[in-house]
Order: structure tokens, then sequence, then C-alpha cells
């Protein structure tokens, strides 16, 4: 009974190694080299011409770390008319002399700075969105996140689709870069060579729910129709349900090939720990099914299996065992093993940072294991030192816990 029990645990890891190599092999194809991202950009530049002003809005909260390199990205733009839209809570706040350093900067542009104490729900950052969007002049509303540095034909570029009536929403992946030591780059590795490709991995197979606070372009009259912000004032993932709201109307939502830029800037095993897996339980908490086909997604601990089973099999072979079992086993090690390399070929920008991070990539693929253990059994995040609990069946946030925290960080969405 025992060999049966062991047989069937075999043969399940068996189809679970298959099926990870073939999500890497998928992975790598369809994510592009990151040194050429910036290439198909043109893709939609035949639409320039039909699309209105953009209005740009972007939450802010506190100094980070390169806010006014990473602001004045927006400010150099090749697009013909744009406002950019800064918003904060309070008149105390250290990102307003940033501001200001812009306006002096840019005395040609249209920067304006709203500071609006008022609080309409539970998410603050959305609560700084409502208030930024009534001063919105254009038709194009752009929001992006206060971390991310942009090319100069960025606006155009996402703003173009929505020339196409039947496109909602426009959104875009973004590339990690380390401000800092070893965990910055560890984290790094966790967007560009984990999140990003399964977004593309998703979007090679059809699927269109995702949505990322990174950019989110859409028309005025879309943000009307499914009742503005304020459908999104208690939402814990509203990054996502703005994007999902509007495909409940019947439109499409268009990933750009534009990739922007993003900081990483953990310094701590404990703090780069407590983000990704809130991360994770923020998916789970979205998308269920979605969360769980992760499984197969982290590939170095599912090559560690498949070669234990290819020895397994091999040393069982005189007892009966399929010695045709163990070729195929190392076979497909074999191809996980050059798929994840691959992957890791195309998701750095230059072979220094390539042969550097290369011997990060077991651990981070097996750090990404245990915290997808984390997201799965854990009923809560870590938001700015508070815990707060994740409801897997709700897009809503408990506003007792929720109003003394802060919701403008980019990456903390999904």
């Amino acid at each position: 009974m025992m060999h049966v029990v062991l047989s069937a645990f075999q043969w399940s890891l068996v189809v679970l190694c298959f099926m990870a190599t073939l999500y890497i092999v998928v992975a790598a194809v369809a994510t592009p080299f990151l040194r050429a991202s910036r290439a198909g950009s043109q893709r939609f530049q035949r639409y320039s011409a039909l699309v209105d002003g953009v209005s740009v809005l972007k939450p802010l909260c506190g100094a980070e770390p390169r806010l006014y390199e990473n602001l004045a990205t927006f400010c150099e733009q090749t697009h013909s008319h744009f406002q950019i839209l800064f918003g904060v809570s309070s008149p105390d706040d250290a990102a307003i002399p940033v501001v200001r350093r812009l306006q002096a900067a840019y005395p040609g542009h249209d920067i304006e700075l709203a500071i609006d104490s008022r609080v309409h729900g539970s998410n603050l950052k959305v609560s700084n969105l409502i208030n930024m969007a009534e001063r919105a002049k254009y038709d194009i509303i752009v929001i992006a996140d206060s971390d991310i540095a942009v090319n100069p034909d960025y606006l155009r570029t996402v703003s173009a689709p929505l020339a196409d009536a039947g496109v909602g929403v426009v959104t875009c992946l973004y590339v990690a870069q380390s401000v800092g030591g070893f965990w910055p780059r560890l984290g790094a590795l966790f967007i560009n060579e984990w999140f990003a490709p399964s977004v593309r991995v998703a979007h090679a197979v059809g699927s269109r729910r995702f949505g990322f606070g990174a950019t989110l372009a859409l028309r005025r009259t879309t943000l009307e129709r499914i009742g503005g912000f304020d459908v999104l004032k208690d939402c814990l993932a509203d990054d996502y349900w703005l994007a999902e709201h509007v495909r409940n109307l019947g439109l499409r939502t268009v990933l750009s090939p534009v990739m922007v830029a993003t900081d990483v800037i953990e310094p701590t095993f404990a703090s780069l720990w407590l983000r990704e897996t809130r991360w994770l339980r923020t998916i789970r908490s979205v998308n269920q099914p979605g969360f769980a086909s992760l499984v197969i997604t982290f590939a170095t601990p599912w090559l560690v299996a498949g070669a234990w089973l290819a020895l397994n099999f091999h040393s069982g072979a005189e007892a009966g065992a399929h010695p045709w079992a163990a070729t195929a086993m190392v076979v497909n090690s074999a191809v996980g093993a050059a798929a994840r390399i691959m992957l890791h070929a195309r998701a750095t920008r230059h072979s220094r940072s390539f042969w550097r991070d290369l011997p990060l990539v077991p651990l981070r693929d097996t750090l990404l294991a245990l915290q997808w253990l984390a997201g799965a059994f854990g009923s809560h995040v870590v938001w700015r030192g508070a815990r707060v609990p994740v409801a897997s069946s709700s897009n809503s946030i408990n506003p007792s816990v929720m109003k003394a925290l802060d919701f403008t960080d980019a990456s903390d969405g999904l």
C-alpha cells in the first residue's frame, strides 16, 4: 500500500514539474529583452492625432527616494498638450517642496498642486484622487504612481489606444531598478523575473483581468460611467478594481507596449518579505484561482523536484520502475533550467547585471515559493507598520483600520 501512495505522489510531482517547465518556457518566450523594451512604442502612434489632451493625476505622500527625478520625467513629454496634477492631503507633506521645484524648473508647463485633506472613504489614495479629479481639464485621464519614471513618448503611446471606442483602460507593466544593496536587487528580480513575466503569460493566453497602478489611462466619460473614483474609496486593490469596473462595461483592457521604471528600495529582508507577501495576498484577495495557479511559476523548486524524480526513477529501474521516466525527467529539467536562464537574460539590462544576479535566481525562486505559501494561508498584510485584514471574497477594506494608513505608494497595488 505504501508503494501505491508513494507512486501516486511521484506521478503528481511529474505532472507539476512538466507544467512548471511549460510555464517557464512560455514566460521566457513571452518576455521581451529588457534592454529593447522601448522598442514597439510606435505600435499605436497612428492614433495619436485623434487623442485629446491628457490630465495626469499623481497622488503623492512624502519625499520618496528619487522623487524629483521620477516626477521630472512626466514634465518632459512629447505630447502636444497635457496637464500634471499632483495631490497631497496635508499642507505639511514633504512632497510639496519637490513639486514647487518642478514648477520652478518647468514654468511653461501646466503643473498644479492640490492640497486637500478631505477624506471620502477608507482608501486615502483614492480620496486623494477624488480631490484631484475635479481639477482635471482634459478628457483623457492618466493615473500614475509617484515612484515611476517614463520615456518622453509615454503619454502619446499610452493615450493613443483610447481613440478606439472599444478600449476602456490602458495599463503598463514596469521594470524594477534596485536602489541600494542586496535586498533591493532581490526585490527587483521579483518584479522583472516573476511578476511581469506572469502577466505576459496570462496576457498571451487571453486574460485581460489586470490593471496596474504604474499607469491606468481612460476617458473621463468612462470614469463617470463606472461612478467615478468614489466606487473605489473603500477598495484595497484600487488599481485592479478600477480596470475591472471598466471591463464590466464591456470595454477592453489594453496592455501598452510601454514599460515604465519603478524603484525598489526595501533595505532589509523583513521589509522585502512584508512587501512581497502583501502583493501575493492582495492577488489572492481579488483572484483566488489565479493565485492558486501561481504554484507552478517558481522554477527552481520544481527543477530540484524533477532532478530528484529522475534519480529516483533511475535508481529504481532494476526494481521495476520505468527507465523512460528517468530520461523524460532529465530532459524536462534541462529544458526548464535553460528556459529559466533565458528568462533571466531577457529580464536584465546588460551582461554585467546578468552575471552578477545569476547566483540569486535559485534564492529568488525559492523565496517566492515560501512567500506564496505564506500568502496562501495568511489573513493579514502589514502596511506601513499596521496589520490589515485581507478579505478573500471582497474588494473592500476595513475603514476602522485603514483610515490611519496612507495609500499612495505605486507598487503597493497588484
